[in-house]
């Protein structure tokens, strides 16, 4: 039998669980209309009074890792609602055709790198793969543009660049607007794109391109997810310190088979990855002397090698992935 102060210590779980401004017990991925419920591209301010923006003020306010057990609870369920829906995701998507872009979160939308990634998940996408990243702004946001605008001409990707030049970084006022304007003039309803995003980075608005979005407090969860579940392979493209770190723990991965078989870690751009961050010679030769194994290593600037090497994979690897 319950005890009385049981009982109270239950209704009030129950009612903090309520209150929270986020659903404990979500059952489905979000999509851009879920996260941003409440934004009205034609009225100013409204992003503030979004469903993402109520999360986010309330993750702060309720402190992003000092969080009292209520609160904690609260976001454990909701996190443990998300990965659920992840592997219902998973269970109608295989898992060999996701293919992980990386890169740097700061890459202006002006940048050359940024229209190369754009162009390269456009043509993933249209083979039959589809995108996975970090769901944020940079190349994330490039991935899923891309992935967005598959199906649709050269000219009508070159539009979408130029209405979104005009905020070419995330801080810019009219980043988040602009993209969804593009979002309102080309709809999509044929691809489909998986983005990954945490609150921890809530200051970065997550992508709308990204037609599912798996957001998570916890970044742990997170990082681990998005590296995890690109089982097609992964490009790794110009970035930092955050890139730096998801090479490597890709590479713990791939080297210890962590899932029975190792991807592609493909590197676009020779002169970021060789000169200005010499990860992939350290990585080569690293794999060459057999500290590390199982790595399978390619760079490039021509996105049909890239194509090619994560097409080789799938084909050769269909008996590997289940």
């Amino acid at each position: 039998m319950i005890s009385d102060k049981d009982f109270n210590k239950m209704a009030a779980v129950m009612d903090y669980l309520k209150q929270v401004p986020f659903d404990v017990g979500r059952e489905e991925l979000y999509s851009a209309r879920d996260l941003y419920k409440g934004y009205d591209l034609n009225e100013n301010g409204s992003f503030g009074t979004s469903y993402d923006s109520l999360v986010y003020n309330h993750y702060v306010s309720s402190g992003k890792q000092q969080a009292d057990v209520l609160e904690s609870l609260a976001r454990t369920l909701h996190d443990h609602c998300i990965h659920t829906a992840l592997n219902d995701f998973f269970n109608t998507h295989n898992h060999k055709l996701c293919i992980g872009i990386m890169g740097g979160h700061s890459q202006l939308r002006t940048d050359p790198s940024y229209h190369d990634i754009v162009f390269l998940s456009k043509r993933l996408t249209e083979m039959g793969f589809f995108m996975l990243s970090g769901g944020g702004p940079g190349a994330m946001e490039a991935t899923h543009l891309g992935a967005w605008m598959a199906g649709r001409t050269a000219e009508e990707v070159d539009n979408a660049l130029e209405i979104m030049s005009v905020a070419p970084s995330f801080k810019d006022a009219d980043w988040f607007s602009t993209a969804w304007r593009i979002v309102e003039k080309y709809p999509q309803h044929q691809y489909h794109s998986l983005g990954i995003p945490t609150w921890l980075y809530g200051h970065e608005p997550s992508t709308p391109f990204a037609t599912h979005i798996a957001k998570f407090f916890e970044n742990s969860i997170r990082e681990d997810s998005i590296l995890t579940l690109a089982f097609g392979g992964i490009i790794y493209t110009p970035g930092s310190a955050g890139t730096l770190q998801e090479v490597f723990q890709d590479a713990v991965q791939n080297h210890y088979l962590s899932f029975g078989f190792s991807s592609p870690m493909l590197f676009f751009g020779k002169k970021f990855w060789t000169e200005e961050m010499p990860i992939y010679p350290l990585l080569e030769s690293m794999s060459q002397t057999g500290k590390y194994k199982n790595l399978i290593l390619h760079i490039s600037d021509n996105p049909d090698e890239i194509i090619q090497e994560l097409v080789t994979f799938r084909d050769d690897s269909t008996s590997q992935i289940i």
